[in-house]
């Protein structure tokens, strides 16, 4: 991206705190977009002030508006210089209740002015998801309380005050202190006056509830919802007392019960909602299990999903779908009310804070409540950053590409992109599942003996029986490794069925090259907890040490998914067990990957056409760059695609972007059983302004005229993946022919490469230093194609790194020492890079912290690696690797 235009206005030292900030940025053409409307001169000198600004442009539209109008109210909290806190509802409350008036506009006002404040400490990492739901939470009750004094004072010069105890009761997210940014909030209501009092009451309720949902120019507070009062819809807007305690002990239905588990005071007098809430707890909480309780959320939770499928969202919805926050809720609350009966501490409507108090009471093993709470955490992240961007409430990821890429980066991980996110995303919702249904079901009575977790052996007792009895070399087999989570689930599984556990009993390398797979692969191993079926794949990969060279993917959509996780699983199980080079895995996983975009191709021109509009005679290019273009394309990579149409097939255009659209759906869409794989085109010409299918005519002009080099010398790594082949491939070699002559005198290449080499390190390197840091991988790749460019225009059609390496050897531009070298420190990044996609389902350009980690990926990168490089520790040897890079190509680029 170019540098902000607005920049050059600033004083020299604010823009260059502001060229360092944007690089840190998740969304910088947002920003872009809102900064030069902050019209405000203070913002040119206070950098503290400027940094908020652009966090809060690139995170959320809605405050990026309310900034750009009221540019005093960031001044002001950098001037507090109080981030570090949140504040409680007393403090919310006397802010509020200082101001002249108190009409819907100044609410909403309020409103989002602290959100501002609450999203500035989340987006900078200053409060984890814990402080930031408690600091909503304050702020609502805060303003219902405020709201709530101010309307029964009108109400009562109006009518007189009965005198009557009244109490706002939160339920849902507000009950929990577990507040969204943008939640609807759950009330319900109660007095312990009569039947006058209870007229009194409705009337001000009513107008609490208008002031508090009233749409203004800046909003509004809270979309307020009463339906789960007693009788719902149908019942008094505020019962007493007395008929609330009775309602709940005679018609009270189960998930009414349950939902009181959240319930408190937010505002009003304590007193008749306290009472309420003493009362129904021995309701809520039984002394004695009752798995009852359990089928009934069961049930709920069933017809939820099934709602879900029926629907046929076109994105995945992280409350609702299955191993999503409902799920999590649902769990927890089962447990709540299975055991708060005679474990009071476990009693808790915070989901986060029961989970911890479900874990010191032996309820949860310690990695139930690790994987729960990790999950739990990652999807309320999640939820937050889909809401605060522009105060919506929803919990769908969108569709498209670009902006996945931009939620992932918001996220507190500062994810690399929408792969990454998804495949989180998926390990998440898999381990989700996975333990409600082990956790919920097991504590059935009919098997229920003890409580789980706590010391418990590996493989459990009851299970290690039945082993000993139908496969007792396999039960040897596995107590030799160390106890795993996820492998205790995948037992529990293969029980159930009997050939699958006969044939790990009797084919050693099957159970071994299983084993090994669980020992060095969470990812594959959620993946065989959630279909046992893939060990047929892992037996043909274990069986055969020479894979296979060529894929038949199926011809429907249905299946197209389900054959790319089978040959993944195929591939990577032969990469980890049989130790195959890693250019090798990485061809055969790019030869997989054309595979499915050529039958994805192939999908979209059939289901485009019909017996009215049948496909045109000439073909459409499928063209792919990157890391795809090179073959060396990983489990987790994005796949960068180009859409080239011959000239004369310009007026077919329409049919054809539809081709291309209907690909891009087919493979990159997202489902809650996860992406075959992300595609990418933004590396077009015009980038995402560009059109999605360009006639090579236009290509032809644009890399000729307009293509800044950086496109140029990308497009040297092309290859044709689908579509007209031949005619894609003679193209592409004449559009590097058209970048040579552009680029490639040597003096010219060599600024321009080092130009963008530089920026890459600058904006990527913090964050991904094994490849865009100083020495890592881009080193490398920018070496290679400036030595290649200084040698020649000759075309190469199939070239990966290794094999750039042999060429730049044959014509004398390489020698043979440095291409060694290369070779041994290419091989270390890519298994390095490699390893960490196996162990985690996602890239990530940083080597692990944890110490367990590290040993896992040592473990898989020795398998790759040359032996002479085994002596040293893996960071020490990423760091002389670096140092050797990095010297070569300053030796390189000096020239």
């Amino acid at each position: 991206m170019p540098e902000p235009v607005f920049l050059e206005d600033l004083p020299a030292a604010t823009a260059r705190a502001a060229r360092a900030l944007f690089d840190s940025l998740p969304d910088p053409a947002q920003a872009i977009h809102f900064f030069p409307r902050l019209n405000h001169p203070e913002y040119r000198t206070n950098r503290t002030a400027l940094h908020y600004a652009l966090t809060i442009f690139s995170y959320s539209r809605f405050l990026g508006e309310a900034v750009v109008r009221h540019p005093e109210w960031l001044l002001e909290i950098a001037s507090a210089g109080s981030l570090h806190c949140g504040f409680l509802a007393e403090e919310y409350a006397a802010q509020l209740a200082a101001g002249a008036t108190l009409q819907p506009v100044d609410i909403a006002r309020f409103r989002r002015r602290q959100l501002l404040r609450i999203v500035l400490r989340d987006a900078l990492r200053i409060a984890d998801i814990a402080e930031t739901t408690a600091d909503l939470s304050n702020l609502a009750d805060a303003i219902l309380s405020v709201v709530w004094s101010s309307v029964r004072r009108d109400v009562a010069r109006e009518y007189g005050d009965p005198g009557s105890l009244f109490s706002v009761i939160s339920l849902g997210k507000l009950g929990g202190q577990e507040l969204n940014y943008s939640s609807d909030i759950d009330l319900m209501f109660v007095c312990s006056g009569g039947l006058a009092g209870k007229e009194f009451f409705k009337t001000a309720i009513n107008r609490m509830t208008a002031l508090l949902s009233t749409h203004t120019p800046e909003g509004m507070a809270y979309r307020v919802d009463l339906r789960l009062r007693p009788d719902g819809s149908l019942g008094e807007i505020c019962p007493t007392l007395e008929g609330a305690k009775k309602y709940y002990a005679s018609r009270g239905r189960d998930w009414e019960l349950q939902m009181l588990i959240k319930a408190r005071v937010s505002a009003g007098d304590p007193a008749p909602g306290r009472e309420l809430l003493a009362f129904v707890e021995p309701l809520i909480y039984r002394t004695t299990i009752d798995f009852r309780a359990v089928e009934a959320v069961s049930e709920t939770r069933a017809r939820i999903h099934e709602k879900q499928r029926s629907r046929r969202l076109p994105t995945v919805d992280v409350k609702l779908a299955r191993g999503g926050i409902r799920d999590i809720e649902f769990l927890v609350q089962c447990l709540q009310r299975l055991y708060g009966g005679r474990e009071p501490w476990v009693r808790h409507g915070s989901t986060l804070l029961a989970l911890s108090r479900l874990r010191d009471k032996d309820l949860l093993s310690a990695q139930e409540y690790s994987r729960l709470a990790e999950a739990y955490r990652f999807l309320r992240h999640l939820e937050h950053r889909l809401q605060f961007d522009e105060d919506r409430q929803t919990h769908a990821l969108p569709a498209a590409k670009d902006d996945l890429d931009i939620l992932a980066r918001r996220m507190p991980e500062g994810l690399a992109g929408a792969g990454t996110l998804q495949h989180l995303l998926d390990r998440h919702f898999a381990s989700v599942q996975d333990l409600y249904d082990r956790v919920i079901h097991s504590r059935d009575p009919q098997e229920m003996h003890a409580p789980a977790g706590g010391t418990a052996s590996f493989p459990s007792v009851n299970l290690s029986r039945f082993l000993e009895q139908r496969a007792p070399r396999f039960l040897r087999d596995v107590q030799l490794m160390l106890p795993a989570d996820s492998f205790e689930s995948f037992l529990e599984k293969i029980v159930l069925q009997p050939e699958w556990l006969a044939k790990l009993d009797t084919d050693r390398e099957l159970a071994r090259c299983t084993i090994d797979l669980f020992e060095h692969s969470s990812y594959f191993a959620g993946q065989l907890v959630r279909h046992p079926a893939l060990l047929s794949e892992i037996a043909h990969a274990c069986g055969v040490r020479q894979g296979r060279d060529g894929f038949t993917a199926p011809d429907d959509v249905a299946s197209l998914r389900r054959y790319f996780r089978e040959q993944m699983v195929r591939i990577q199980a032969d990469s980890i067990y049989h130790a195959a080079p890693v250019f090798k895995t990485l061809r055969r996983t790019s030869d997989l990957a054309q595979t499915v975009i050529a039958m994805a191709y192939r999908i979209a021109i059939a289901e485009t056409a019909d017996s009215t509009m049948p496909p045109p005679p000439h073909r459409l290019m499928v063209v792919a760059l990157g890391r795809l273009g090179v073959r060396e394309f990983d489990l987790a990579s994005d796949a960068d695609l180009n859409f080239i149409l011959p000239d004369a097939d310009v007026a077919d255009l329409p049919f054809w972007t539809t081709v291309a659209e209907h690909m891009i759906s087919t493979i990159g869409a997202y489902t809650g059983d996860g992406v075959v794989f992300n595609i990418d085109t933004r590396l077009r010409p015009y980038g995402r302004e560009g059109a999605l299918v360009q006639t090579e005519a236009a290509c032809r002009d644009y890399f000729a005229n307009t293509a800044e080099a950086w496109e140029g010398i990308s497009w040297m790594k092309a290859r044709a993946v689908s579509g007209d082949m031949e005619r894609a491939t003679a193209f592409l070699a004449e559009i590097q022919q058209i970048d040579w002559q552009r680029y490639g005198q040597a003096a010219r290449s060599r600024a321009e490469l080092a130009r963008m080499r530089a920026r890459l390190e600058r904006e990527q390197g913090a964050r991904d230093p094994l490849k865009a840091g100083p020495g890592g991988y881009y080193d490398i790749d920018f070496a290679l194609m400036y030595l290649r460019l200084r040698g020649g225009e000759k075309f190469y059609r199939l070239l990966n790194t290794p094999e750039r390496i042999a060429v730049l050897v044959e014509t004398g531009h390489l020698a043979p020492r440095d291409a060694a070298f290369l070779n041994d420190a290419a091989t270390f990044f890519r298994a390095v890079d490699h390893g960490m996609r196996i162990s985690t389902g996602h890239a990530d350009g940083r080597l692990p912290s944890s110490p367990e980690q590290m040993a896992v990926l040592t473990q898989l990168v020795h398998r790759w690696i040359p032996a002479a490089m085994h002596g040293e520790a893996l960071d020490t040897l990423a760091r002389r690797l670096r140092q050797e890079t990095r010297a070569f190509f300053e030796r390189t680029f000096a020239v």
